[in-house]
């Protein structure tokens, strides 16, 4: 598992509000650091690829923990 700088646990929540809200959070973060995303909406895993194409960011790691989705994104 990455180290990460900051965790946002966006678990119950439907698209878009996992990827709004860790827009929100990479927003505050420095450049090369790192947000951990923990989600439970199955339709976040293309979200999150698309949303690393789209902003730049590097999606570190994207996986399945505990039946919950789980990304490591990189802020650029």
């Amino acid at each position: 598992m990455a180290d990460f700088d900051q965790e946002l646990d966006a678990s119950g929540l439907n698209c878009p509000l996992p990827i709004l809200r860790a827009k929100k959070a990479i927003a505050g973060l420095e450049a090369g650091q790192v947000l951990r995303i923990i989600a439970t909406d199955p339709g976040s895993v293309k979200d999150f690829e698309a949303f690393a194409k789209q902003t730049g960011n590097e999606l570190l790691e994207s996986g399945e923990q505990d039946g919950k989705f789980v990304f490591t994104m990189k802020k650029a």
